[in-house]
């Protein structure tokens, strides 16, 4: 670990019996996870909740009670399972609330060494330049991310600290917010009794939960497909160097099922989960399904529809969740170092043969993902003789909690958001202003 890690870690390393909590808020979910730190420093779940999501649309809040509740339930839930009452949490923005921008800042240092006050009014400059919207309103910063560092010309270094030199320069990936959502998102949490400690794009949570060294360095694309939104961070030389989102994700699917099949919204999504698919099969136009009418009771009234019919509505979708997707990557102007890997996870990335399309679309190598930072569970024995579990228990490893598993692995693993830009309470930044209006507001 570098030296500039191990300062922007600052006292944060956890130790053990610390507990640590995330909060993913998502358009069809809202979960959380709570860990305890092992005699290693390691994350070992003690709680888990998760209740379907009530109040979130396309990843903001659109009925501040309902989230307020939901939020509630989940973390109640995880709160008796752990045996332990939390009051900060770690929270995620959906990926179609964020904007990406790179700048590039310049020190000088007039031949001496680079210090960790140099690496800081760097950070500080980079975060000036951020752009206005197009309302003419300054967003605010959730991430700013040095990507590389370069000293008197020289490219490619990781840790300036120490070196000798006339001009420091640096490229920051600036990951900003409107302040408005946030700060409703921010608000319904700590209506909820707890306070937001950070901030974290759902992409680079989902990056760092489900994807490997090799492929942060080398490059690849992580798209996380939700319930409500499709987030996108690209990935490179260790760092993200992009984030977006799409207001579009597996919901649409089930709103489309329901509506050409003449089924409610529950019964659409659970033809979409049992036979749903992303490409045809030989036997599919054969296969018969059961498809319960909108205000019919009585199983005699269902219709019964081919299993192709049902993926026929589902391709389309797929297909343009995909291009839009691809679009945004190519808008970016990160594609070259990109590379071409990708990386599905979330919920909706479960459907068979959904690697098969991204693969067409996207014309790039896929994978699917899943948690990797915090291992499969394993059972031990606790003084009192009853069982602890460490890691995520089956139901909850899977690719729909990738970004849960990231906010928790940024929780209680500090390099891992050593690069993150001070969004936590304290100086100017925006935790610290929504924290001082919901106490004159709440």
């Amino acid at each position: 670990m570098s030296k500039l890690t191990q300062w922007l870690m600052g006292q944060q390393r956890p130790s053990q019996g610390d507990v640590f909590a995330a909060l993913d808020i998502g358009s069809t979910k809202i979960a959380c996870l709570i860990a305890r730190a092992d005699d290693q420093g390691q994350p070992r779940v003690i709680g888990i909740g998760h209740q379907l999501a009530e109040g979130m649309r396309t990843g903001l809040v659109a009925d501040m009670e309902a989230v307020q509740q939901t939020v509630m339930a989940a973390v109640t839930t995880a709160e008796q399972m752990a045996g332990e009452t939390i009051d900060h949490v770690i929270v995620n923005v959906a990926g179609p609330l964020l904007k990406s921008q790179t700048v590039g800042v310049e020190l000088p240092l007039n031949g001496r060494d680079v210090t960790y006050s140099d690496v800081e009014r760097i950070r500080a400059q980079g975060q000036n330049l951020l752009a206005e919207d197009a309302q003419g309103r300054v967003p605010e910063i959730v991430h700013a991310i040095p990507v590389h560092y370069a000293l008197d010309g020289q490219k490619g270094i990781r840790d300036p600290l120490g070196m000798i030199g006339n001009a420091l320069e640096a490229q920051l990936h600036l990951v900003s917010a409107a302040f408005g959502p946030v700060r409703t998102l921010v608000t319904a949490v700590a209506r909820s009794h707890l306070e937001v400690e950070r901030l974290v794009a759902a992409p680079y949570a989902s990056g760092l939960a489900c994807l490997v060294e090799d492929e942060m360095d080398l490059g690849c694309t992580v798209i996380d497909i939700g319930g409500g939104t499709t987030s996108m961070g690209i990935f490179f030389d260790g760092h993200m160097v992009f984030a977006d989102g799409l207001p579009i994700g597996g919901a649409h699917i089930t709103n489309d099922v329901a509506r050409g099949l003449t089924t409610t919204l529950a019964h659409a999504e659970r033809l979409k989960t049992l036979y749903g698919s992303a490409i045809l099969g030989p036997t599919d136009d054969r296969e018969i399904i059961d498809v319960p009418q909108v205000g019919e009771e009585e199983p005699e009234h269902a219709n019964h529809v081919p299993k192709s019919h049902l993926i026929r509505i589902i391709q389309p979708r797929l297909d343009e969740i995909f291009e839009m997707a691809r679009a945004r990557l190519e808008k970016s102007g990160f594609t070259d170092v990109a590379g071409r890997r990708v990386v599905l996870t979330g919920g909706s990335s479960q459907l068979p043969g959904i690697r098969d399309v991204a693969q067409r679309v996207l014309d790039k190598q896929v994978r699917l993902g899943r948690p990797l930072r915090i291992s499969r569970p394993y059972v031990a024995a606790t003084r009192n003789g009853a069982h602890a579990f460490t890691g995520l228990a089956e139901a909850t490893s899977g690719p729909a909690f990738s970004t849960t598993a990231g906010l928790l692995a940024i929780a209680m693993q500090p390099e891992l958001a050593a690069t993150q830009s001070g969004v936590e309470s304290g100086g100017n930044g925006i935790m610290n202003r929504i924290s001082q209006w919901a106490r004159q507001n709440l």
